[in-house]
């Protein structure tokens, strides 16, 4: 009797775990679904604020085409407007506010066709929104970006190869390109590795279980 009756407890806690991970799996499910909602809906809004078309088209409609680049050797020197960021590299970048939270810009990651507003600062519920800028700015070329493992935020960066390309654009417009040249696994308490490494653009995110940091290191291309 007494191993039956031990039988019965075991067979009640695997039920109950069992029941506990289909609990977690469902609500990681909706929390990547909601995330992607409110990214979506921020990218909405600064659309409608901007009366600009933030958003590249996807690779899949054919429609998006670039603009072609005038070769400034030619123009006047006098008619080249050259943009504030150049001549005060370490002025604060400009910020939108929708909802209470200051977004920087925009992110595209072609590889992954993924488009993500970035807010000006982080943390743990911000990050539940968009990805955010932890230090460093584009202006001074040491920009470090985190976002969560979300499938429609920071998940597909183990995805990328060397070269792949990645946009950084500012509230005033301005467009920075870069291309992926390392990638590091760092721990949580290695703030000044990720910080001050040399890199004009580091994105970063937890692996599976929160234990280390995947890193992207970026070159800004000329």
């Amino acid at each position: 009797m007494r191993g039956k009756k031990c039988g019965s407890i075991f067979m009640a806690i695997g039920l109950l775990f069992l029941v506990a991970a289909l609990i977690l799996t469902l609500y990681n499910v909706w929390d990547e679904s909601r995330a992607d909602a409110a990214a979506q809906k921020v990218l909405e809004q600064l659309r409608e604020d901007t009366k600009e078309e933030w958003q590249p088209e996807s690779k899949e409609s054919g429609e998006y085409e670039e603009e072609p680049t005038q070769d400034l050797e030619l123009q006047n020197p006098e008619e080249v407007e050259i943009p504030n960021y150049i001549l005060n590299p370490n002025m604060s970048m400009p910020t939108k506010e929708i909802d209470g939270n200051s977004y920087i810009g925009t992110l595209y990651i072609e590889a992954l066709d993924l488009f993500l507003p970035i807010m000006s600062d982080w943390s743990y519920e911000k990050l539940r929104i968009a990805p955010c800028r932890y230090s460093g700015s584009a202006y001074t070329k040491n920009l470090v970006l985190a976002g969560h493992n979300y499938r429609k935020h920071f998940s597909g960066l183990k995805a990328l190869a060397i070269g792949d390309r990645i946009t950084f654009t500012d509230m005033d417009g301005n467009t920075f390109v870069y291309e992926v040249g390392d990638v590091e696994i760092l721990q949580p308490t290695a703030v000044e590795e990720m910080t001050d490494s040399g890199w004009d653009l580091s994105l970063f995110t937890c692996t599976y279980g929160g234990q280390t940091r995947f890193t992207l290191r970026c070159r800004q291309v000329p």
